[in-house]
């Protein structure tokens, strides 16, 4: 698959490469996304068929679309599938997007990997962002409950912009949600 809206399918940093999701690497997200779900906007466990519907009428009918209201990427390390992300909640007239990143849950159990892994995304993501599609602005949101993400995420050219507070209920406890931005001047500085 390719999407429309972008000139290149494929970027890469280093060892690191993105492509337009590909089906063969759904399932895989779905144990990851199940895995990890206190950290994700998700509510309930995802069953295959709730995967590959998504995949099928929420992702797929977007690579044909001008303006896709959301850009997802298969994440791969030398060719092997350890994550996906991309662009979300997009705003063209705006020029802006939330990114959204998720990794095999076993390399985010090692604090050096999850962090090589991360700023590598983080970079790819600015490349399609800023000079591919040639937005003003990229954000995050995150619960405040992963410092280390929140770290990356500052070291990588990310803001503080603002704390949501008592924002989600996760496992009982009231949690903030935080907000970062990099704009496009930052990135080319």
């Amino acid at each position: 698959m390719k999407y429309r809206c972008l000139t290149n399918q494929e970027f890469i940093y280093g060892d690191y490469q993105i492509v337009p999701l590909r089906e063969q690497d759904i399932f895989h997200i779905k144990q990851w996304r199940n895995e990890q779900i206190t950290v994700l906007r998700q509510k309930r466990l995802l069953t295959n068929e709730d995967q590959l519907r998504y995949y099928r009428n929420a992702v797929s009918p977007t690579f044909e679309v001008e303006q896709p209201s959301i850009v997802l990427f298969s994440y791969l390390l030398q060719n092997d599938c350890i994550g996906y992300g991309g662009l979300t909640n997009i705003d063209w007239e705006s020029k802006r997007a939330e990114i959204s990143f998720l990794l095999n849950t076993k390399r985010i159990s090692d604090p050096d990997i999850y962090k090589k892994d991360f700023q590598s995304f983080l970079t790819l993501m600015k490349k399609v962002a800023f000079d591919e599609l040639r937005w003003n602005r990229l954000f995050t949101e995150t619960y405040d409950i992963r410092p280390h993400h929140i770290r990356i995420l500052e070291e990588s050219g990310f803001q503080f912009e603002g704390r949501m507070r008592q924002h989600v209920l996760i496992d009982g406890d009231w949690v903030d949600s935080l907000l970062h931005g990099c704009l496009k001047e930052s990135w080319h500085a």
